[in-house]
């Protein structure tokens, strides 16, 4: 019995509403949340972590759909304190952990929840972070450059303060796949050598002139921001040790949903899941015989990744670039940590 009820976690659309409204609405709503209920499929009495829990629009949906326990994970302090004031409300059904998710493993051994049913990820940074401008993760509204999840790492002034221009170049090359990389930590690096940048307003400015052109739509200094945020939590490194957490605390039948919102993320997932899935090749075409490796630990639920529908980019436009990959835990041993398995990667496949 999944115990489903009807979802009240998203106010509905209508069709007179504005974009600002839509976009104002938009912090609100979880995205692809059918998608992950869909594939988290949650029951009575099982236990559910949402390892990225934000303004928890997740938790809240999986709480709706079923009478089971969920355990939001979250490294932001601001998250935590309203995670922790709304689980006040909801009578032991939610428990708020404040931590990193890579460090997963550890942190759901301080709470008895008993087997793990599902895991969802929602990468990235939540709208909650993005319009708060004493944050500094956004170029649209003035604030310090600081871009920390949390605070106990350099912020982004910081950063850029302590990389040489081909450090820096390289960054926003590997992290924001910026082809004008270059030209752009030229220009800091003028900058910088004048005065401290400090203020996000200050680095756009900085950027966007730097830029000769970007993709429609899209402001000049995206990308930029995207490399310093990522490099200053860390993010991919996280992603990576949260999916083998993952993989340890997932029982057999087990979910894992991961929504992911750039290239970046969404390759490091597909490959983690490709490699541990079940009918991935198990030899290579440079050796002479089978390649030995510990079996496949997930079933792939579905070969390629669910994106939004024209209504939920109308409803939430930053659901636009999000991707959802989702598989299920079988009953082999999770794979020794830096294992990275038999197999190669082939590129474009299954995207």
């Amino acid at each position: 019995m999944t115990g489903r009820h009807p979802d009240r976690s998203r106010p509905e659309a209508s069709d007179a509403d504005s974009e600002p409204d839509a976009r104002r609405r938009a912090a609100h709503i979880p995205v692809l949340v059918d998608a992950v209920l869909a594939a988290l499929a949650p029951r009575d009495d099982a236990v559910y972590v949402d390892a990225t829990f934000g303004t928890g629009g997740h938790s809240m949906a999986l709480l709706g759909a079923a009478r089971c326990r969920v355990v939001g994970i979250d490294r932001d302090p601001d998250a935590v304190w309203r995670g922790r004031k709304l689980a006040e409300r909801l009578g032991g059904r939610l428990t708020i952990i404040e931590g990193r998710f890579g460090e997963m493993v550890r942190l759901l051994a301080s709470v008895t929840v008993g087997p793990i049913a599902g895991i969802t990820f929602d990468l990235g940074v939540s709208s909650a972070q993005l319009d708060r401008p004493e944050r500094g993760f956004s170029f649209r509204f003035d604030g310090p450059l600081d871009m920390r999840m949390s605070g106990e790492v350099l912020s982004a002034a910081e950063l850029i303060a302590s990389l040489s221009e081909r450090q820096l170049a390289e960054l926003i090359r590997d992290f924001g796949e910026e082809r004008f990389a270059r030209r752009v930590a030229r220009a800091i690096t003028a900058a910088q050598h004048r005065r401290p940048i400090r203020r996000t307003i200050e680095l756009a400015e900085i950027v966007r002139a730097a830029v000769p052109k970007s993709e429609p739509g899209q402001d000049p200094a995206t990308r930029t921001f995207q490399a310093l945020r990522i490099a200053v939590n860390d993010e991919l490194g996280e992603l990576d040790r949260g999916l083998v957490a993952a993989e340890q605390l997932l029982m057999h039948g087990g979910r894992l949903a991961v929504v992911s919102f750039h290239s970046l993320e969404d390759r490091r997932v597909k490959r983690f899941l490709q490699r541990r899935g079940e009918g991935a090749p198990r030899t290579s075409r440079h050796a002479p015989g089978p390649v030995r490796g510990p079996a496949p630990s997930f079933k792939l639920l579905g070969r390629r990744a669910i994106r939004p529908d024209p209504l939920e980019i109308v409803r939430n436009p930053r659901a636009r670039a999000a991707r959802l990959r989702a598989a299920e835990r079988n009953a082999a041993p999770a794979w020794p940590v830096g294992c990275a398995g038999p197999g190669r990667d082939r590129k474009g496949q299954g995207a």
